[in-house]
């Protein structure tokens, strides 16, 4: 995910567009300095394309971690780490460990 602001909207923007009815839970929140940590669920259902995927109508929850830097009362900086694989199984793009296509289909 891209550290600055335009980046970060950009990425903001394309989930939107597939989730439209998306929210967050914030699990936990930490904040030393000039940094903030969240610890956050994301919830969506898949309803736009995103990463090439087009709409499966699957819901999905993604656990996410973020730190921001803020400067001057604004986010100056952003890291975030997301369950990538994961929200990639639930969409059904890849398989769940020891879940394979032909066992599913018996």
């Amino acid at each position: 995910m891209p550290s600055d602001c335009e980046g970060l909207k950009h990425v903001i923007t394309l989930f939107r567009q597939a989730f439209p009815n998306s929210y967050f839970t914030i699990e936990d929140m930490v904040a030393e300095g000039d940094k903030v940590a969240t610890r956050k669920t994301f919830y969506g259902t898949h309803q736009g394309e995103v990463m090439g995927i087009p709409p499966t109508g699957k819901q999905v929850s993604i656990d996410l971690i973020d730190i921001v830097r803020v400067a001057g009362r604004q986010v100056v900086e952003h890291w975030s780490i997301g369950d990538n694989l994961g929200m990639l199984q639930q969409l059904g793009v890849i398989p769940h460990p020891g879940h394979s296509e032909t066992a599913e289909a018996s």
